[in-house]
């Protein structure tokens, strides 16, 4: 009798030199039984195994697929697709841009300031650059103060030190329950145990907060409340001032990623309605070019120290000439600049999904660059996110951002930026065009 181990990786084999592709559907375990010459339980144990290796995903009533990839052992996210049409990462990089950070730039080429640029630097940067960070973060009549500014190689930097100064190795973080994939990573690296919150239409639910607090102790909360990612989700104030309310009747701060929030340039952060316990988060990668690594941390005043030893400790400092180049970007109006052009055309993009995606349960706000898209009765993420890599389209599925990945919903999250607007269109009509058939109607034309 054939062991179940063997012909597990003879399908294996299969999978891995692409004669079962994924999204390919394997044929029912008796079928698959008789073909093979084993017994019906030994096919179940090969099912049951490939499941094991990540290699398929089964589904009751439907059947059993070949994943849409392997697990991974590097985070979802974190790398450039290698599909012709990237939906999955947003990179926003603008005609003309290159052209206007170049003159901001030009100025480092000579010796004594390039001497001084390239000098070591501490988590506080420089007086110039916390007033100058100062003015890139303020929005919606709130202002940080220059003094409470700390900086960080990069956003995930930022949010690495925060969430290390506020929550101790085997400590509980609350997120909501469909969150920044990063987060993930950080948490793992940490010692940090993820607490999934609930959520509903307006974002993060304060309830959730206050029932997962009385289970068990949170340490902090990490939330974006502006065009929340991958939901587009921007909380409205009740929302937020229920929110502000439970967490300072718990006793807990919160960590506020706003990498978005200056596509809503109109509203304050939510560090501007509990600023004693909002240590808030940012970056120069989205609002100016994503190869410009800067982070920035808002820090209440009490817990300064705390997040520069964090930065320290970590090794997480930014470098000088990042902050020497942000300062004269915001000196000379070409952080602004960027930023407006890049509010344009986010609205642009978003509209064109919205024509494109006509019908379907896609919820995007009008000033974001990405979109969540609940798909039709039939298909599952991964299915889809194989079927759209065929046509040589990269989106990402909802188990890349689910703090349980049992149980993400059936969507995908579209990011719109990264493509040129002549590739967008294309292949938006081509992700409605599978979405209009089935698993099943597609899987006989490859």
């Amino acid at each position: 009798m054939s062991d179940y181990r063997s012909v597990a990786d003879a399908v294996a084999e299969e999978i891995r030199g692409g004669a079962l592709r994924p999204g390919d559907r394997l044929p029912p375990q008796r079928t698959f039984a008789r073909r093979h010459g084993i017994a019906d339980s030994t096919a179940t144990r090969v099912y049951r195994e490939l499941a094991r290796r990540g290699l398929t995903v089964g589904e009751v009533g439907r059947g059993t697929y070949v994943r849409a990839g392997a697990e991974a052992a590097a985070p979802a996210l974190t790398e450039p697709a290698a599909a012709r049409v990237d939906l999955e990462l947003n990179h926003s990089t603008l005609p003309g841009h290159a052209g206007l950070l170049a003159e901001g730039l030009a100025p480092l080429a000579r010796p004594d300031i390039l001497g001084d640029a390239l000098r070591p630097v501490g988590a506080a940067g420089t007086p110039t650059a916390r007033e100058a960070a100062a003015e890139l973060l303020a929005r919606g009549g709130w202002r940080p103060d220059p003094d409470q500014v700390l900086f960080a190689g990069n956003g995930r930097q930022a949010v690495s030190a925060a969430v290390a100064a506020l929550v101790p190795p085997g400590g509980r973080l609350g997120v909501e329950e469909l969150t920044y994939p990063v987060i993930r990573t950080v948490a793992a690296r940490l010692g940090v145990t993820l607490v999934p919150l609930a959520m509903d239409d307006e974002g993060l639910l304060p309830g959730a907060v206050e029932q997962a607090h009385r289970r068990a102790p949170l340490h902090a909360v990490y939330t974006q409340p502006t065009l929340h990612n991958p939901l587009s989700l921007t909380a409205p104030p009740a929302r937020l001032a229920a929110l502000a309310e439970v967490l300072t009747r718990l006793d807990l701060p919160v960590v506020e990623d706003a990498v978005w929030g200056f596509l809503r340039a109109e509203l304050p952060p939510f560090a501007a309605l509990l600023p004693e316990r909002t240590v808030l988060v940012d970056s120069l990668s989205k609002r100016v070019a994503p190869g410009l690594t800067l982070g920035f941390l808002v820090a209440p005043p009490a817990r300064t120290d705390a997040l520069a030893t964090s930065l320290r400790s970590g090794g997480w400092t930014p470098m000088r000439f990042a902050l020497e180049v942000m300062r004269r970007w915001q000196r000379d109006g070409t952080a602004d600049r960027l930023a407006a052009d890049k509010r344009q055309d986010a609205a642009e993009r978003q509209a064109l999904a919205a024509r494109r995606l006509d019908g379907f349960d896609v919820r995007g706000d009008a000033r974001a660059y990405h979109c969540w898209w609940r798909l039709p009765e039939g298909w599952r993420a991964d299915t889809f996110v194989a079927a759209a890599a065929r046509h040589g389209i990269a989106v990402a599925p909802a188990a890349a951002f689910a703090v349980r990945r049992d149980s993400a919903p059936h969507a995908v999250r579209l990011a719109l930026a990264s493509p040129p607007t002549d590739a967008l269109a294309p292949a938006l009509d081509a992700l409605a065009g599978i979405a209009r058939s089935t698993p099943e109607d597609l899987q006989g034309r490859y």
